[in-house]
């Protein structure tokens, strides 16, 4: 073999194995050996595969600020027990290693030992942040009274089962904005309470807590009365807005009767309104006027009852979006309660109030709004947030209760009874 063929075979080889290295590099499916190397940013780490990813090194202070292990963690409060500003600002790892099971880190100065899963690295090359649950939302109109969400009152109450039957009712409420539960006991109120605290505790008010009242305006609110009310949100006027909403009819006599009467023939019935519905409407069919209830930013406030005035840590507009997704996140409307409309650079009052009546328009579309009759036995909890309420005047004399929850208190139960620990952990943490 002479020396000039074995050259031209070597350098054929050569490319050939170049060609093939490159070709690995560009399928993102082959998984590239782990490295970690200490550089003055932090740690650069390689990632899984060739697949793009938005950052190859995590800061030192961050990665020493989100250890985990159990001297740096309580394991049951999952609070930290340590000082992060306690940490050198300019902390350095002493060594890394890329272990099997993830990145092994020991820190100069006190020796601490980290370890962090690759999934946990992974997931932040990748992304900013962990997103929250994901939430299939069923959007609705009138034709939902033909087949609302449901879940019996046994259900719930039944801790035999675990907490399946509290699960079916905050998911059903999470997808809907709204939930009846069936069968509930209706000869005493202490039995709707006890339905409502199996999702969290009652919100006190300056109402009070769990309420049962009658039409004798015993608070200055027209809730309080026989009147009809157009579709509305509850406390526009309180910072953080109740979560969850609930009324039980108890009974509804007719005038100068001690005994039930027909409720259709006394009036009364129930509106509700999918709000997140009525929204993506008004964006679809007028962009501008949706702009425009997102941006011009109201007063709100409760002011009847003698020595209350409340109103808001600032103003809010009728439609607030997630900043980062861009949906609708919550709808503040009582037109009943709201302020005056301020003067805004760019917008002036009579294009809001343009806005707000294509809005209206759209609340009060027959195929939008749902028109139910409340009866005893079958309680009605709803999103605050996003499910607009309202009644027909009535006659006589009916007796309601319910109550309202805190918002967070009820998207923590919802969690905790839909996902497993470990996955609710990961994305309220991080």
């Amino acid at each position: 073999m002479s020396l000039a063929w074995r050259a031209t075979r070597l350098a054929n080889r050569s490319r050939l194995c170049g060609h093939s290295i490159q070709t690995l590099r560009r399928n993102s499916t082959v998984p590239l050996r782990r490295r970690a190397l200490i550089t003055d940013a932090g740690i650069e780490v390689t990632p899984e595969s060739s697949s793009q990813v938005k950052r190859t090194t995590l800061p030192s202070l961050w990665l020493r600020d989100n250890c985990r292990c159990t001297s740096c963690i309580n394991q049951d409060t999952r609070q930290r027990n340590f000082n992060t500003f306690d940490l050198p600002k300019h902390i350095k790892p002493a060594e890394v290693n890329a272990g099997p099971d993830g990145l092994e880190v020991k820190w100069s100065g006190d020796g601490h030992r980290s370890h962090y899963p690759w999934d946990f690295i992974s997931f932040y090359q990748e992304n900013n942040r962990r997103a929250d649950e994901d939430v299939s939302y069923r959007y609705w109109g009138a034709e939902i009274d033909e087949n609302p969400p449901t879940v019996g009152y046994s259900e719930v109450m039944d801790a035999s089962e675990g907490e399946k039957g509290v699960a079916d009712l905050t998911r059903l409420i999470r997808e809907y904005g709204f939930a009846f539960v069936s069968d509930c006991p209706h000869d005493d109120a202490g039995a709707t309470e006890k339905l409502l605290e199996r999702i969290a505790f009652i919100r006190i008010t300056h109402y009070g807590g769990f309420y049962d009242f009658i039409p004798d305006l015993a608070l200055a609110d027209t809730a309080y009365t026989n009147l009809a009310l157009p579709a509305h949100t509850d406390n526009t006027y309180f910072t953080d807005p109740a979560g969850l909403q609930s009324f039980h009819l108890m009974s509804h006599h007719a005038p100068h009767s001690s005994t039930g009467s027909g409720a259709a023939e006394l009036g009364g019935k129930s509106l509700l309104v999918d709000g997140f519905h009525a929204a993506n409407i008004l964006r679809a069919e007028d962009p501008r006027a949706f702009d425009i209830l997102t941006k011009v930013k109201l007063p709100w406030h409760a002011s009847g009852n003698k020595g209350i005035t409340i109103a808001p840590d600032k103003k809010y507009p009728v439609i607030e979006l997630d900043e980062e997704t861009g949906n609708v996140h919550r709808i503040r409307w009582n037109n009943d309660d709201r302020g005056v409309v301020p003067f805004t650079d760019g917008i002036s009052p009579t294009e809001w109030y343009e806005a707000a009546r294509t809005w209206y328009s759209i609340l009060t579309r027959p195929e939008v709004e749902c028109w139910t009759q409340l009866r005893p036995g079958r309680p009605l909890i709803f999103d605050n947030w996003r499910v607009l309420h309202g009644r027909s005047a009535f006659e006589g004399v009916r007796r309601i209760c319910g109550g309202y929850i805190n918002r967070d208190d009820f998207i923590s139960r919802w969690r905790n009874t839909n996902f497993p620990r470990e996955e609710i952990l990961s994305r309220v943490v991080g």
